[in-house]
């Protein structure tokens, strides 16, 4: 059991507050096991918090209650039951919703869940997701004209996942592996204004490729993991790189959402090299 538990309350998903808890929580250099995160979504009415409340309070551990909550009078309420029941609660929404009030001069909508409504906007990021999907490893080269970026490196660079992060903020994203054995496309370099690289350190890579066999079972007699291979292959992808002209980020150490965020530094800056 986790010695501290803290409940993401929200008016939505809470998928808001929970990255901002996991955030909070990968700051502290403590066992995973440590603090537990649960989501209570959906907390739309006073009696809805007593019920959140109701759930809180048969847990024995010790725990921390942040919400995200826009109706004001919901979110009143929550403090109240709150410092009733001599829990911590802290406020990620409102602070920054009355601060927007001050500088607008205007009254906010306090409409729940407006940022998962199928507006335009989610209708980009489900056609992003299909692109991203349909364009994955370099299945279809001609995709990379179409993108608005495409991510090269070898095997197990994170570029799967990164171009999933980049569709769900709107962009169209391709990526392609090198491996020595195989001349890449013409279409990457035809779209050569568009392409970034991801590097990785040898012995990163070799490990997170040794836990890739063992977790799929496969067969340890391939030279995947080995690391004269490895090399192999970081010095063709240099020599692509080299001859492509394109910006290159090392993901060594790296989260998907730190590469990710200096992915689209490069696209909003538009800082490719020319020629």
């Amino acid at each position: 059991m986790s010695e501290l538990t803290v409940y993401v309350v929200s008016d939505s998903v809470g998928e808001t507050a929970e990255s901002v808890a996991r955030a909070a929580i990968s700051q502290f250099e403590i066992n995973s096991e440590t603090v537990g995160v649960e989501r209570i979504p959906f907390i739309h009415s006073p009696r809805r918090v007593d019920e959140a409340l109701a759930r809180i309070e048969d847990d024995h551990t010790d725990c921390l209650v942040i919400y995200t909550l826009v109706v004001s009078e919901v979110r009143d309420y929550l403090e109240q039951r709150c410092c009733e029941e001599n829990i911590e609660a802290v406020d990620i929404m409102g602070p920054v919703m009355s601060s927007l009030q001050r500088h607008l001069d205007r009254e906010p909508r306090q409409e729940p869940g407006i940022i998962h409504r199928m507006d335009d906007r989610y209708f980009r990021r489900v056609a992003a997701v299909e692109f991203a999907v349909r364009y994955d490893d370099g299945r279809e080269p001609r995709g990379f004209l179409k993108a608005d970026v495409v991510l090269v490196g070898v095997s197990r660079t994170s570029k799967t996942p990164v171009c999933m992060y980049l569709a769900h903020r709107e962009y169209r994203a391709a990526n392609y592996p090198f491996a020595p054995e195989v001349e890449p496309p013409r279409e990457l370099f035809l779209s050569r204004d568009r392409v970034i690289g991801l590097t990785i350190a040898a012995e990163q890579l070799r490990g997170i490729r040794r836990e890739r066999i063992r977790r799929l079972g496969l067969n340890r007699s391939s030279n995947y993991d080995d690391i004269n291979r490895i090399y192999e292959e970081l010095e063709f992808a240099s020599e692509i790189f080299r001859q492509l002209n394109c910006p290159v980020i090392d993901v060594t150490n790296k989260a998907v959402e730190e590469t990710a965020t200096t992915v689209l530094e490069i696209i909003r800056r538009g800082e490719w090299p020319s020629g």
